[in-house]
Order: structure tokens, then C-alpha cells, then sequence
């Protein structure tokens, strides 16, 4: 079982024990986190509609604040001396989910009229 979850305006591809990289979230190391499943693949059961994926939970458990390469920027402008140099990291959040749990049965009333 596999879900595909938003965060950080990206979709990644999660399944229980993966690790992912995400934008950076607000939390501390090991507190629990909630992602919105996109999609849920269930063996050969593919659950896309908005409806049924609102049950759906997936949750992580933050692992650790990252940050990515670092992206040089320089803008120069001809003849005037204009040079400016200018840098980036982007910050990161590893995430390990915990898990994709799905919504349990409801149990059908015995009771016929």
C-alpha cells in the first residue's frame, strides 16, 4: 500500500518506512504530522476520489531539519559597475511515515424491517 501526499506544494510518493524530504515544517524533532493524501493505491485498488481519500490518513514522524545546495545567483549590468552576488539553501524537513491507515468498515445493521 502506497499513497501519493501534498506538502509543500509537491506531491511525493509515500509508503510506511519511507523517508521523505519535504519543505520545511513547523514542529519539533519526533512530533507527529498529518499529509493530505492525493491518491491511495491499495494493491490493485486505486482510490482517487475526494470523498473516500478524506478518510484516508497518512502520518509522519519529523525526523530532522535539512537544507539543499546552495544555488549562486549574480547580477551584473554592462557599463555601469553594477555586480551584485547573491546566494541560496533552500530548508528541508525529513519526514519518516508512520503510516496509511485506512477506514474501517462500517458494520451493516442486522435489522430488517
Amino acid at each position: 500500500m502506497y499513497a501519493i501526499v501534498r506538502c509543500g506544494g509537491r506531491q511525493e510518493k509515500a509508503s510506511v518506512d519511507d523517508v521523505l524530504t519535504v519543505d520545511k515544517l513547523a514542529g519539533e524533532v519526533g512530533t507527529s504530522v498529518t499529509l493530505p493524501a492525493v491518491l491511495v493505491v491499495d494493491g490493485g485498488k486505486v482510490i482517487s476520489d475526494p470523498a473516500e481519500l478524506s478518510s484516508y490518513r497518512v502520518t509522519a514522524e519529523i525526523v530532522g531539519p535539512a537544507v539543499g545546495p546552495k544555488i549562486n545567483m549574480i547580477h551584473y549590468k554592462n557599463k555601469t559597475g553594477y555586480r551584485r552576488r547573491l546566494g541560496h539553501r533552500q530548508k528541508y524537513t525529513h519526514v519518516r511515515v508512520t503510516g496509511i491507515s485506512a477506514p474501517k468498515a462500517r458494520a451493516r445493521s442486522a435489522t430488517k424491517g
